[in-house]
């Protein structure tokens, strides 16, 4: 009887440690699964924090273009004989290239005639932004077009433009070119913390996708669809083309 009563206790025992050493080992797995769910967390967030904590860097200052009847994102004369839509994505170097080589001479020898009317509208690459910072910056530029500069930030974009998701276009530095710009700030922040722009902004993407837009920069000239930042040379020859078929003198 004795025996017995002792081998019991001796069972019981095994089995209380069985059972505390499966508690310390479900404690040590919660305890690992814990510290990985912590790292990853704590991997998606850091570089967040540390985009908040950057400093906003230098910043490329422009000499505003002289555009003429500007209404929004749209300049130059809307009965002229040549409508031409410019779909680009501020974070395109294709897009910038344009914008900083080619557009000027459009605007100084056609929009300023009175022989184009000219349209910009953001869009990714197929409709899809190259990343959030081409979103904020689209609708930090309508931001800036609520103030009637619309334009200024548009170029102010493109001249501090040095990649594709690199920080050049983080919330910070989109408020410091609209306080370079001498933008209402107060107004600038309230309409990007709103997003008032944002149905805009995929009103755009909609149009440039029913259009079959694919990559960036593309343009409509007329409706004829011209893909990539060619040369002020091949642009030229397209809008005279729309011009004499519009039956007017280039």
């Amino acid at each position: 009887m004795g025996k017995r009563t002792e081998s019991k206790s001796k069972r019981q025992m095994m089995k209380e440690q069985r059972i505390k050493r499966q508690k310390q080992q479900r404690l040590i797995t919660l305890g690992i699964i814990i510290l990985v769910v912590i790292i990853i967390a704590g991997l998606l967030i850091y570089p967040s924090i540390k985009q908040a904590n950057a400093p906003v860097g230098d910043i490329v200052q422009i000499t505003p273009i002289d555009r003429p009847q500007v209404n929004f994102n749209a300049t130059g004369d809307p009965n002229a004989p040549v409508h031409m839509i410019d779909y680009s994505d501020f974070q395109c170097p294709y897009c910038g290239r344009f914008a900083r080589e080619t557009e000027p001479l459009i605007i100084e020898n056609y929009v300023k005639t009175g022989k184009v009317y000219f349209e910009f509208i953001p869009y990714g690459p197929g409709g899809m932004a190259i990343g959030q910072e081409s979103v904020d910056a689209a609708l930090a530029a309508f931001c800036a077009g609520d103030q009637g500069k619309f334009w200024e930030y548009h170029d102010i974009l493109f001249a501090n433009q040095t990649g594709e998701n690199v920080g050049d276009f983080v919330p910070k530095r989109l408020e410091a070119f609209a306080q370079a710009l001498g933008l209402n700030m107060d107004q600038f922040k309230s309409c990007m913390k709103q997003k008032k722009f944002e149905s805009k902004y995929q009103a755009g993407i909609e149009q440039g996708k029913k259009a079959n837009i694919g990559g960036t920069p593309s343009f409509l000239i007329n409706g004829k669809l011209i893909e990539g930042a060619l040369p002020y040379e091949e642009f030229k020859k397209e809008i005279d083309a729309a011009l004499t078929a519009a039956g007017v003198q280039p």
